[in-house]
């Protein structure tokens, strides 16, 4: 035998070769990112008639933050002002949730929103699904931090 492969480290791939091949493949990325859009614009739907949930609300708010972080990694990177605009406007719309018929967007939160889903739908045709993976567990992690940051005695936060 020879001293090569005598010594030749395995080491398991950080993918399998079946994920790997979806991550790469067109062909599974538009189920994923149509799925996605199509979530956010059913909550955007939802909000502007008057039938938010704090489901759909979530669903809009993490869609958002992958959004932020596809801006971070490049995607429509000049766009990011439109897409932290879309954030004031879920902050005020969680804000006033405790009031009577209140998820329910007015018309310049529907209009940020909808600017923030635009830039939003040409980062995912433009991202692979590693990139929007990638995107994704930036988010967790930063959810993660920002609840450790939170002090225990200021009540409930809302973390999309």
């Amino acid at each position: 035998m020879s001293s090569k492969s005598q010594h030749r480290k395995r080491s398991q791939p950080a993918m399998s070769p079946l994920l790997r091949a979806l991550t790469f493949s067109r062909a599974a990325h538009e189920p994923v990112t149509q799925a996605m859009l199509l979530q956010s614009y059913a909550a955007l739907d939802a909000f502007r008639r008057g039938h938010g949930s704090r489901e759909l609300f979530m669903t809009l708010g993490r869609h958002l933050l992958v959004a932020e972080e596809l801006c971070a990694l490049g995607l429509e990177a000049s766009e990011l002002d439109y897409v932290e605009a879309a954030h004031a406007a879920m902050v005020h719309l969680d804000a006033t949730e405790h009031q009577p018929g209140s998820w329910r967007l007015d018309d310049d939160e529907y209009v940020r929103l909808c600017a923030a889903l635009a830039i939003f739908d040409a980062q995912l045709a433009e991202a692979s699904l590693e990139m929007i993976a990638r995107a994704e567990a930036r988010m967790v992690e930063g959810l993660l931090r920002t609840g450790r940051e939170q002090p225990l005695m200021a009540g409930p936060v809302s973390a999309w």
